[in-house]
């Protein structure tokens, strides 16, 4: 089967690592367990079939707390999409999918560079993300 895009591009748009003092440092290595990991996918037309793909990726502690730290990676994406491409759930699959599942160990790859570089070693990402499961559930 041939591929229905082209990945023209790819790069790291935004990188954010916060952790506002030592005191918080200390707190989040002992509570970091309690973070979860969200993923946003969006997407914008460009000229000539190309489209700008933004999927961002944030690890935050979603209690209430005074001491967190906050960790977000946005990675762009230029892809092409082929002629033959014409329906926009086919499109609505390659974007939310197809890129993702080619580009996504470059991008935990950069963000677990962020987070062991911001003082995490320990940290990694457990789960294999199902980009095909998460499409399909949205359905349902």
């Amino acid at each position: 089967m041939t591929e229905k895009y082209k990945i023209l591009s790819q790069y790291v748009k935004d990188l954010s690592s916060e952790t506002p003092d030592v005191e918080t440092y200390i707190y989040v290595k002992d509570n970091i367990s309690k973070y979860l990991l969200n993923i946003d996918i969006t997407s914008k037309a460009l000229k000539n079939r190309m489209i700008e793909i933004n999927t961002t990726l944030k690890f935050e502690d979603k209690e209430i707390s005074e001491k967190k730290s906050f960790f977000e990676i946005v990675y762009a994406t230029i892809i092409r999409a082929e002629d033959t491409v014409d329906e926009k759930k086919e499109l609505e699959k390659i974007i939310l999918c197809d890129v993702q599942n080619k580009i996504f160990p470059q991008i935990e790859k950069c963000f677990l560079d962020l987070l062991h570089n911001s003082g995490y070693p320990e940290i990694k990402l457990e789960k294999k993300v199902d980009f095909e499961k998460l499409y399909n559930e949205r359905f349902n």
